[in-house]
């Protein structure tokens, strides 16, 4: 069933690397304002899914955004994409995002304002100085977050964003999240390998292996799912 208000409809997805499909006539759509979750075991094309979107593989089907503003999607990827040991900070790192300016020439008084409200906004508030190198794995999603909202989406994709992080830095990450939610109401297109967590945020559920084996309210699509179940994706890489 169609949604009344979908901001993505994606019909018939199937993507090819080489000579191995790997996502095979997939549709699925993700109405406005909601969080649809991506769920499935190690190779289900998750991540290609969420690649295809952001137009960095070629597919066939089609995918559609329907946006209302400026059609910005934020991103936040795997905290392996990430490379810490890259020597500046966290405040520097944000303003890479928008600036033109080299980092070396430093962040302007206006900007490092801006900078300061984002990080307060995902709970780094006295971190704008901190080098990448200082942060933990769940600040470093939280800057990643932070960085995929300035300014806010319409859209925002998330690739495992809690992936090994320990409970008190996911719980951290769903809190800031939930904060956004209630604030700005972004569409949030997820992929999530811990199902307690999916059962928390979404709103609707997508289950796949290369192709949609469910789909629908997290305890209709879930069902059979983890817990002694079928699968039990936590954890997983």
């Amino acid at each position: 069933m169609k949604s009344a208000d979908p901001i993505v409809e994606v019909d018939g997805m199937s993507v090819e690397i080489g000579s191995e499909r790997v996502l095979r006539s997939v549709s699925l759509t993700v109405e406005r304002g909601s969080c649809h979750c991506i769920v499935g075991p190690n190779g289900a094309g998750k991540s290609t899914l969420l690649a295809a979107l952001l137009g960095r593989v070629e597919f066939g089907g089609s995918a559609r955004i329907h946006w209302r503003g400026d059609g910005r999607i934020g991103f936040v990827p795997q905290r392996t994409e990430i490379e810490p040991s890259v020597p500046i900070t966290a405040c520097e790192f944000l303003a890479l995002g928008r600036s033109r300016r080299p980092v070396f020439a430093g962040v302007g008084r206006r900007r490092r304002r801006e900078i300061a409200y984002l990080l307060e906004r995902v709970g780094l508030p006295s971190h704008a100085d901190l080098p990448l190198s200082g942060l933990s794995g769940g600040e470093l999603q939280r800057l990643l977050l932070a960085n995929a909202i300035d300014p806010m989406p319409e859209l925002l994709i998330m690739d495992e964003p809690t992936a090994g992080l320990d409970i008190e830095g996911s719980d951290r990450f769903e809190a800031v999240l939930a904060n956004l939610r209630d604030a700005s109401a972004p569409s949030i297109l997820m992929v999530s390998h811990d199902l307690a967590q999916v059962h928390r945020l979404a709103d609707e559920v997508t289950v796949l292996d290369r192709k949609v084996l469910q789909r629908g309210a997290p305890g209709e699509a879930l069902a059979g799912i983890g817990g002694g179940g079928v699968y039990d994706f936590r954890g997983q890489s």
